[in-house]
Order: structure tokens, then C-alpha cells, then sequence
């Protein structure tokens, strides 16, 4: 095998290392989203010319099907070109049009058929459509040109899915038919003694061996510090972790040991870099073998990653909380699976170079044999997830979110651990390897999130010194942002290419109609932008009129109330009027569908609409205000709060009871303290029969007026009302200069009546009755018997 051979196949393996490498992420994600997805902006016209002869050669290129994948990701990335460009040509001159059309419009409409107007209004019309229709020309030819080149683009893309579904469909001897083994065999031991020729030949060259002389000292030391890395760098990073440790602060504390635990990774990587370095400096790899040692720190970095994932995703410090509820020994066999996992990928980025030319067998057979030993780790681990989204919650209704996503990871992993290995089985090598390989890769990802999520709760926490950061908000949306940030890598994973997602990027940013309004990301940020700064400001209006102005003013709480519910509404409403005409959003073409709309959003929500409108005008006529004391639908209570849909009204009871606005307008309400404090109240008064009712009348006075919160005018009044069943019923009325201390007037009064009755001997009386009892032996009655039967009804009764 040649070099230039082995870096070819090395190239094959540059996404899937570079998913592996979840660090490089960011680097992926810029080359898909960065300058180069964007538009092009040009004022200059396209050469149309040569333009055709791009489109022509893509055209025939495409009918005949025959140009290599490079060459027509090539031929891809050059219509991608013209068609940016044709975009930015689409909006020249568009600032002159706009005006060119304002002039029309200050002509005034063009006259009916049939009418002329006068010959200089005439003549400028016609003017300044010939302007028009001029400017519009290169954007019209624009427009078509973008159409064609986005029409190749699509069918270059189809035609590039086709192939890598036809590559994932090829079938190879089936590693499980004994009689592909022999040559399976022999083209490993062909592809072995190719690399053991090159590199005799290499040894031969006296130039090489002169190399290797020279340059024996800068191995040496290279090999000697690899070797000082690889076999003491974990020791380090343990014994940096274990001081760690010793912080009083757990969160800082996890934080640093994640920010050193990288040295798990970055040393030994650097020991592959240093011994392949040295390996290359001895002159004897410039042949075959020379990709996969230059390769070195690419095709071991899996082993040393997944080494240092499992001991963050399986921890085995107990003061690590594990993403999984497992036990320690669960634990620890999660952490041999990841690293056996990582040893396999390793394996198998070797295999695609060092193999990437061997016999179909060959590679069939090697490609079986690691996906059944990924499979085996693969269905473990698709266990231990099934077992922790168990434990998290026996019953489904009550599990959380979390636990059945990783429940269903869990399962799909142990079904594609199967599958995998069968399809490669069977002679589906290709399908196999994408099926194991990606789904391992996928959960390395995985991983990587649940890591990043503790990371930014950490973070949380340690900023706002919260200790329950994990039951926050922010944490939680920053999981979610980081979920969406990984779709992209994930898409790389299972096959996409960059320019799949670059395209689905600039469909993005082209926008999509709804309704006949333009959306885009940039009209979104702009609504979203202006809309927040527009409630922002009011808020602060809002703050500094509840604060500083409105109190210095004579209004009373509900008026201030009502001043800054309203400057909210306002607010909001201009907001996003300002939003809106900010971004550009024509909502002219929704005036028929919302004319439409809102006969039925009528009849739906007229509850809604109604308690709305009531709560305007509560808060507009102020008939009651926070802190009055009313009574409605048999409720009374201190108004606590007064919204546009429902007032809250807090009882004496202390419960709070929600009142629709609509019921506060509709019904009749009493209001105790709305306009004045004053209040009546009524005592009732008993005594006994023949009691001096005048002496009672004269007490009575004495006490209602001698109370000092019973008001002289109007003046208070003793009534005799009645003779009851077991009393002669008096009643007190005064009218108190402060209702709400109704019941409390009442109780003073009851124990002053019971000490000056009880000083003028008045009888306060207590319910009486006669009992009569029925005379067993009364004459024409018989007496009960010992059976309980009696005889004549209708004797007379005994008075008791």
C-alpha cells in the first residue's frame, strides 16, 4: 500500500474522529454555520455567461451520473457560490426602487379606462415606469438564475444521498460462512506483509538509516517523555484530583476536577503525538506505514476520551453524584464498558487505515469481529440505562422526563447492539459498522452532555449561591441548549454531511412563509430584541411611577394601582407594535384570516373577553380598590389584588377566593369601606319579663354612648322592637366612625351589657319550655305491658 493511499483512507475518518473528539465541536459547528453559509453580498451584477457554462457542465455531469463523490462535492460548492450571489443580486438597487415606486404612488392612481389625465402627469407616469420595470430586470434575471442553481443543488444532493445509501446497501462475503475465512485470512497476512516490505525497502535506503542516525537523540528524548507521560500522567492528574478534594466547597471543588480531570486526555494524547514524532523522525516510515503513525493521536484519542468519560458519567469518588442510579458495582461495569468501547473504536479507526485497501473477506471479517464485541458492550450499557430509568420512578406516570429519554436510549441501544453485529453477520458490513459505530459515538455524546449539564449547574450555583441549583430554571434551559447545539454533531454522527446541514442552515436563513409573512431567523431575533428592550422600559416606567412619582401624588392606592396596570398594557401593546414594524413583519396579508379567526375566537373565549373588559373597567371607574373591605356572591373579604381577568379577595378566614371581573360588574357588590370607614351596626338585647323597660332603655343609652368609637351624629338609638317567645327584645343602633371595627364594638358592648344588667339586677333571660308528660294510668288509657303493646290512645297528659 502507498502513502498517498493510506491518507486517502485516513480522510475517510475525518468526521467520525472529529465527533469522537467532541472538544473540536465548535470548530465543526463554525465551518457549518460561519462566513461561509452566509450570503455573499455583492452590488455588482453576476456574469451571467459564465454562469451558463457552470450550470451546463453541472447539467451534463448530473445526466451522466459517472463524476467521483469529490468532484461533484466540488461542483456542489461552486453552484453554492453563484447562488449566493444571485441572492444578493436579487436586492440591488432596492433603495432607488422603493423611491421610484413613491413616486408613482405621489402621481396618484392611474386613470380608469376610458379617462386620460393631464399630458405632463402623463408622461412622468410612463417615465417612471420605464425606471421601474429597467431596475427590475437584473433582479428578475437574478431570481430566475437562483431557482436553476438551487434546482442543481438539490439534485447534486439527492444524487450524493442515492450513492451513500446504495454504499450502505452493498453487500460483502458473509463473515459468518466458514468459507470466506481462508481468504479473509490471506488478505490479512497480504495487507501485513505489504507494510513489513515497505518497510524493508525503508531500511535498505542508506539515506533513511543516515536519518535515523542523525536524529537518534531527538527520538530518544521524544520516546523517553512519551513514555514518562503515558505511564505517570494519570498518577498526576489523581494525586491534583485528591487535593483537590480536600475544598470545602463542593462546587467549585467539581468544577476544578473536571477542569484537571482533561489531563486524563491531553497527556496521553501528547505522549501518541511525542512517539509518533519520534517514529517519523527516524526516516523509515515515508512508505505505507507512515499515515497510520502520523495518525497516531487521531487513532488512540477514543481510548484515552472514553477512558475519561466513564469515570465522569460512572464516577467511582462516592462524592460524585452518578447521572445513573446504579450501585457501585454497576458503576464500575459501566466504566469497563465505556473503556472497552473507546479500545474497539480505536481499533477500528485502524482498521479503515491500515486495512482500507485489503480483500473484501478480509475486511468483512475484521469489521464482524468488532462490531460483535462492541455489541456485547453495547447491550450492557443498554441495560445499566434501562435499570436506572426503573429505579428513578416504578410507576411511568411519575417518572421524570430524563429518566424515560434515557430509558429509551437505553432500549434502542440494546436493539441496535443486536442488529449491528447481524447485518455484518449476514454480509451488510457497511450498514453494520454505520449501525454499531455511530451508535457508540452517540452515546459518547451523550455522555458529554450530561457532563456539560453538571458543569453549568455548578456554575449556577456557584454564582448564586443557590444550594438547590439542580431544581433551578437556568440549568435546566442550558441542558436545553446544549441538547440543540448537539444536534448538528449528532447529524454528523449518523452520516450527514456538512454541506446537508449548511444547506438546511440557509434554508433557515432564507426564511419560510406563513401566511404570506416572511420568517427568518434575523426578522426573529429583531422582533424578539425590540419586543424585550420595549418590556424592559416598561417595567422600569412601571417601577419608578409605583416607587417615586405616584406616592408624592394625592391618588389613592387603587388609583396608583389602576395608573400602573394601564402604563403595562400600554407598554406591552407598543412593544410589540414597535417589534413588528422593526422586523418588518407585513401583517396586512392576516387581516382576512384574523377577520375570519375572530368570529370563532369570539364565541371560544367571550368568558375570557368579558372578565377583560370588566377588569378595564374596574380599574378605569375604581368602584372598589385593593385594601376595601366588600362583600359579593356571599363572599366578604379585604380586596388584595385587582387583575384584568379576576379579583382577588382575601376572606377573614385568611383563604384567598378568586373572583371574576365579570361577576364585580354583573352582580350586585356592598362595599363597607369604599368611600367613607362608617358603618352601622346592630346589637340585639334580651330581658326577662317584667323588667323596667324604660331602666333598660336609660342603660343601654349610657352604654352606646359612652363607647368611644360610636359616633354622635347621626345620634344613637335604643329601640324596644318586640315581645319574643322568652324575652322583651330591645335592639342598639349606632353608626361607628370605623366599620371594620364592627365585631370588635359588638363584643365591648355585650360585656359592658352583662356587668351594668347584672349592677341593676336586669334578668338576662335564657330560653324556657314546659314539659308534659303522658299519665300512663290516666283513666281510659291501659297501662303498657311487659311487652311493650299499650292499649287506648287519648289520655291526658301530666304538666311537669
Amino acid at each position: 500500500m502507498s502513502l498517498q493511499m493510506l491518507a486517502r483512507r485516513l480522510g475517510r475518518l475525518k468526521i467520525l474522529a472529529l465527533a469522537v473528539m467532541l472538544a473540536l465541536a465548535l470548530p465543526v459547528l463554525t465551518a457549518v454555520f460561519g462566513p461561509g453559509a452566509a450570503h455573499a453580498q455583492t452590488s455588482e451584477a453576476p456574469d451571467y455567461a459564465a454562469w451558463e457554462e457552470v450550470a451546463t457542465r453541472a447539467e451534463q455531469a448530473l445526466a451522466a451520473g459517472r463524476a467521483s463523490d469529490r468532484a461533484i462535492e466540488g461542483l456542489r460548492a461552486e453552484i453554492v457560490t453563484w447562488r449566493d450571489r444571485f441572492v444578493a443580486a436579487q436586492n440591488i438597487d432596492t433603495l432607488r426602487l422603493n423611491t421610484l415606486r413613491s413616486q408613482v404612488e405621489a402621481l396618484g392612481p392611474a386613470p380608469a379606462e376610458g379617462t386620460t389625465e393631464p399630458a405632463d402627469i402623463a408622461a412622468r407616469r410612463a417615465d417612471l415606469g420605464a425606471q421601474v420595470a429597467e431596475l427590475q430586470a437584473p433582479g428578475i434575471a437574478a431570481v430566475e438564475a437562483h431557482s436553476r442553481a438551487d434546482g442543481i443543488v438539490r439534485e447534486i444532493d439527492r444524487l450524493l444521498r442515492e450513492r451513500q445509501t446504495a454504499a450502505l446497501l452493498t453487500t460483502a462475503p458473509a463473515p459468518l460462512n466458514p468459507a470466506n475465512w481462508p481468504a479473509a485470512l490471506s488478505g490479512a497476512t497480504a495487507a501485513f506483509a505489504d507494510i513489513g516490505a515497505d518497510l524493508t525497502v525503508a531500511w535498505a535506503s542508506a539515506r533513511n538509516r543516515a536519518t535515523l542516525t542523525s536524529n537518534l537523540p531527538v527520538i530518544g528524548l521524544c520516546l523517553l517523555a512519551a513514555v514518562v507521560l503515558l505511564w505517570r500522567g494519570g498518577g498526576w492528574i489523581a494525586w491534583l484530583t485528591r487535593r483537590l478534594r480536600r475544598s470545602s466547597r463542593p462546587r467549585s471543588r467539581r468544577l476544578a476536577e473536571v477542569a484537571v480531570s482533561f489531563g486524563q486526555i491531553l497527556l496521553p494524547v501528547t505522549g501518541t503525538l511525542l512517539i509518533s514524532l519520534a517514529l517519523g523522525a527516524t526516516g523509515m516510515l515515508d512508505t505505507g506505514g507512515g499515515a497510520g503513525i502520523a495518525a497516531l493521536p487521531i487513532l488512540t484519542a477514543p481510548l484515552f476520551i472514553a477512558r475519561w468519560l466513564g469515570g465522569w458519567v460512572f464516577p467511582a469518588a462516592p462524592d460524585i453524584a452518578p447521572p445513573f442510579a446504579l450501585p457501585a458495582e454497576r458503576q464500575r461495569e459501566g466504566r469497563v464498558h465505556v473503556a472497552f468501547l473507546g479500545l474497539l473504536l480505536a481499533l477500528e479507526f485502524w482498521r479503515r487505515v491500515l486495512l482500507g485497501e485489503a480483500a473484501a473477506p478480509t475486511q468483512a471479517l475484521v469489521s464482524f469481529l468488532l462490531q460483535a464485541a462492541a455489541g456485547a458492550s453495547l447491550f450492557r450499557l443498554g441495560q445499566l440505562m434501562l435499570a436506572h430509568s426503573r429505579t428513578e420512578a416504578a410507576d411511568v406516570e411519575a417518572r421524570g422526563t430524563r429518566a424515560q429519554i434515557i430509558g429509551l436510549i437505553g432500549g434502542l441501544t440494546a436493539a441496535v447492539s443486536i442488529a449491528g453485529p447481524l447485518l455484518g453477520g449476514v454480509g451488510y458490513v457497511e450498514a453494520g459498522n454505520a449501525l454499531t459505530w455511530s451508535t457508540t459515538v452517540s452515546l459518547a455524546l451523550l455522555g458529554m452532555l450530561l457532563l456539560l449539564q453538571r458543569v453549568a449547574t455548578d456554575i449556577y450555583g456557584l454564582v448564586t449561591a443557590d444550594e438547590r441549583a439542580e431544581e433551578a430554571l437556568v440549568p435546566v434551559l442550558a441542558g436545553f441548549f446544549l441538547l440543540l447545539a448537539a444536534l448538528p454533531v449528532l447529524a454528523l454522527i449518523w452520516g450527514a454531511r456538512r454541506t446537508d446541514l449548511a444547506e438546511a442552515w440557509t434554508r433557515v436563513q432564507t426564511g419560510f412563509d406563513m401566511g404570506g409573512i416572511r420568517l427568518s431567523p434575523g426578522v426573529l431575533v429583531t422582533f424578539a430584541v425590540v419586543f424585550a428592550l420595549g418590556y424592559m422600559i416598561t417595567r422600569m416606567v412601571q417601577g419608578a411611577m409605583r416607587s417615586t412619582i405616584l406616592p408624592k401624588t394625592k391618588l389613592d392606592k387603587g388609583g396608583q394601582t389602576a395608573i400602573v396596570s394601564g402604563l403595562g398594557y400600554l407598554g406591552v401593546f407598543l412593544a410589540a407594535v414597535l417589534a413588528i414594524t422593526a422586523a418588518g413583519i407585513d401583517l396586512s396579508s392576516l387581516a382576512i384570516v384574523a377577520g375570519a379567526l375572530s368570529v370563532g375566537i369570539g364565541f371560544g373565549l367571550q368568558t375570557i373577553v368579558q372578565n377583560f373588559v370588566s377588569g378595564i373597567i374596574l380599574l378605569i371607574e375604581r368602584p372598589i380598590s385593593e385594601g376595601d373591605w366588600i362583600e359579593v356572591g356571599g363572599q366578604q373579604g379585604i380586596v388584595r389584588a385587582i387583575s384584568v381577568r379576576a379579583t382577588r379577595i382575601e376572606t377573614f378566614d385568611r383563604t384567598d377566593v378568586i373572583v371574576p371581573n365579570a361577576d364585580l360588574i354583573a352582580n350586585p357588590v356592598t362595599n363597607w369601606t369604599r368611600f367613607n370607614m362608617q358603618g352601622r351596626i346592630i346589637v340585639p338585647v334580651g330581658v326577662a319579663y317584667g323588667t323596667d323597660t324604660r331602666l333598660v332603655e336609660r342603660v343601654l343609652m349610657e352604654i352606646v354612648i359612652e363607647h368611644p368609637l360610636v359616633m354622635l351624629a347621626p345620634e344613637p338609638r335604643v329601640f324596644f322592637i318586640g315581645f319574643g317567645a322568652d324575652s322583651m327584645d330591645f335592639e342598639i343602633r349606632a353608626v361607628l366612625s370605623d366599620i371594620n371595627f364592627g365585631i370588635s364594638v359588638k363584643s365591648d358592648m355585650n360585656h359592658t351589657i352583662a356587668e351594668r344588667f347584672r349592677a341593676e339586677g336586669i334578668e338576662i333571660p335564657f330560653p324556657q319550655r314546659d314539659l308534659w308528660l303522658r299519665n300512663a294510668a290516666a283513666p281510659g288509657r291501659p297501662a303498657v305491658d311487659e311487652s311493650g303493646q299499650s292499649g287506648t290512645e287519648g289520655a291526658p297528659a301530666t304538666p311537669v
